[in-house]
């Protein structure tokens, strides 16, 4: 079966999460994505005294190319 889209569940509740405002643990994070600075919106967490940063969405990057699921370029 052929997808249509690469959004998933996990995506689509994490977006909607942030747009509700009901939630404190999001933070903006500077990283790399393939060795490019970038940022992303992450979710913070503590778990058993470790802090998780698990990131949701990423910024593009200048090497980064949108593509449709055709393979033709944004």
């Amino acid at each position: 079966m052929s997808r249509s889209t690469n959004i998933r569940f996990e995506h689509r509740s994490a977006f909607n999460a942030l747009l509700s405002g009901a939630f404190a643990n999001f933070a903006l994070v500077s990283c790399f994505v393939n060795g490019e600075p970038a940022s992303a919106i992450a979710v913070v967490e503590e778990t058993d005294g470790e802090v998780i940063i698990r990131p949701l969405f990423v910024s593009i990057t200048a090497e980064m190319q949108l593509a449709d699921h055709d393979g033709r370029l944004a």
